[in-house]
């Protein structure tokens, strides 16, 4: 049973103080925390808002509160915003709906600082931030133990917030005190340095690797981001620090956590429940289909990836929007005809489709489920779907014209269902936790920072753990692209491929090019400006710290 505090809402100043775009929180049903208007500010409330921020869009859910005034509350939050940014535009899947305004800049690579959707992510952002400066400026000073860490748990909080702008947009509006000032301009090495000196501060207040409440951030949380910081350093500072990388990764690997011994289980309905998937997942964005309702969290991951029809789809809200791109489906068959796949004009008239089981025995004939296709990969992380539910017009090859969800094949890694077969809190809204840390993450880092200081046995071994994990072949040798590869295999649909990608020196080049990249079917480099957003039209018309990055 998940246990919750109520989510109060700790109001903030309008985002024409916070970030210079509209960002006021709108009126509550309950009593708001709002340092405007002389509540008592309530300590243990506020500090659940801090997490309640990764997934949440407001406080009401799924709709109808929302935290930024003037935004797309489903569109808004904090985990969609930024999986939108580092999925939508790379190799591993495409939004069907290519009339939704903002789609097709992301899916060409072709954005610009008016793009909303970048102006989403940003907003939502430093908005978080100005939410944690409150929390933290209104418990200074208190030196009780439990003050104490959770002082440190949102000093990590806010960290991880600075990175993703350091990440997606190379700079920040940048503050850490709740006043009526002016964000100033961060970025680059400075950002870097002060995430880097903020972590190690924090670590000794912080939790013993799973000693932390489940939910809440611990030790092994502060080092995973440090290794994060480390493995991009080169493209956030001009210089790499593999050394940094490996050592931090390797404390992660060395703590408490230990790999789900099942990679489906990670992102099932119970993975807050399963010891099985806890004993890897260092930090959850917390869900319930009951208490936590938002269009932006895994309902999105499990909806957006689901037609209706499909068998087993966990929700009844099927939107038919995420598919896999084909330079997906080849890190798991690099030969596209491999693919389980229905017979060129095969019918289902007749046929009675009417029950989820009855749905999979007709795809049972046919060898089209995802036992089949994981089967065929050999590869347990092959959750792809190519039956008869939802149709039979599924397409794989790269396609021509992007007309709707059947143009590639299905995704169903992110899934409502139990690992128990017990029953989910809702039919339509996700149980499913995210979880945005996991010790995978902490093997492929140290492999990677072990092969580009020139050490391939040590980066051999830790990929071959995971590769023992998802019951597939293990390798030889490793090189660059095992490792890119690899990063996809394990991590596709996590919100992090852009990222990868881009320091791999992929992103934009003609080194690696992939379906619909540039704009054109069989892909084209675009301009290395493409390597970080634009800051938003807005936040530079109304604070005057903030410049344009290059070529924008």
């Amino acid at each position: 049973m998940k246990n919750y505090i109520h989510f109060f809402c700790s109001a903030a100043l309008t985002a024409a103080v916070a970030l210079g775009t509209a960002s006021c929180i709108a009126d509550l049903d309950q009593s708001p925390i709002d340092p405007q208007m002389n509540f008592e500010f309530d300590q243990q409330a506020t500090f659940a808002k801090q997490y309640a921020l990764l997934g949440l869009s407001g406080q009401q859910g799924p709709a109808g509160s929302g935290d930024l005034d003037g935004q797309d509350e489903g569109e808004s939050n904090f985990y969609r915003t930024v999986f939108n940014l580092n999925e939508l535009c790379t190799d591993e899947c495409i939004w069907a709906w290519q009339d939704n305004a903002g789609i097709p800049e992301l899916t060409n690579m072709s954005w610009t600082p008016s793009l909303q959707r970048v102006e989403w992510a940003y907003t939502r952002l430093g908005y978080d931030i100005l939410q944690m400066n409150y929390f933290l400026d209104n418990i200074e000073g208190l030196d009780d133990e439990e003050s104490v860490r959770q002082r440190a748990e949102v000093r990590f909080l806010r960290a991880l917030h600075y990175w993703y702008f350091l990440d997606l947009f190379g700079k920040a509006p940048f503050k850490e005190h709740f006043d009526d000032e002016l964000p100033v301009e961060k970025g680059g090495k400075a950002l870097y340095e002060y995430i880097q000196d903020e972590l190690a501060a924090i670590e000794p207040a912080m939790s013993e690797p799973r000693q932390a409440a489940y939910g809440r951030a611990d030790k092994a949380a502060v080092w995973l981001l440090r290794a994060r910081l480390y493995l991009n350093a080169e493209v956030y500072t001009g210089t790499a620090d593999w050394a940094n990388a490996k050592a931090y990764a390797t404390k992660v690997i060395d703590s408490a956590y230990e790999l789900c011994p099942d990679y489906a289980q990670l992102f099932m309905a119970d993975n807050d429940e399963n010891g099985a998937a806890m004993q890897e997942i260092i930090l959850p964005i917390r869900q319930d289909g009951l208490r936590t309702r938002c269009y932006g969290g895994s309902f999105m991951l499990v909806s957006g990836t689901r037609i209706a029809g499909m068998p087993f789809a966990g929700t009844t809200d099927a939107w038919s929007c995420i598919f896999a791109r084909a330079a997906m489906v080849q890190k798991f068959f690099p030969d596209l005809s491999a693919v389980p796949m229905l017979p060129a004009g095969t019918s289902t008239d007749g046929v009675d489709l009417s029950s989820d089981e009855k749905i999979d025995a007709v795809d049972a004939g046919y060898g089209t489920r995802t036992v089949d296709m994981v089967r065929a990969a050999g590869d347990d992380r092959a959750l792809f779907y190519s039956g008869v539910g939802g149709g039979t017009d599924r397409k794989i090859k790269m396609v021509t014209q992007i007309t709707g969800f059947k143009d590639g094949l299905s995704i169903v890694k992110w899934q409502n269902i139990r690992s128990d077969g017990g029953t989910t809190h809702d039919v339509k809204f996700p149980d499913t936790d995210i979880p945005l840390f996991r010790l995978a993450e902490a093997y492929l880092t140290r492999a990677e920072a072990a092969f580009r200081s020139g050490d391939s046995g040590s980066a051999l071994n830790d990929v071959n753990e995971l590769r023992k994990r998802a019951n597939t072949g293990l390798l030889d040798t490793v090189t660059g692209q095992d490792l890119i590869d690899e990063w996809a295999r394990e991590f596709y649909l996590e919100g992090r491929r852009r990222s990868d990608l881009v320091h791999f020196g992929l992103f934009t080049t003609d080194t690696y090019i992939w379906d619909w990249k540039g704009g054109v079917p069989a892909g084209a480099s675009v301009s290395d400006v493409y390597n970080v957003y634009p800051l938003p039209s807005s936040d530079l018309n109304n604070n005057r710290n903030m410049t344009q990055n290059p070529g924008y």
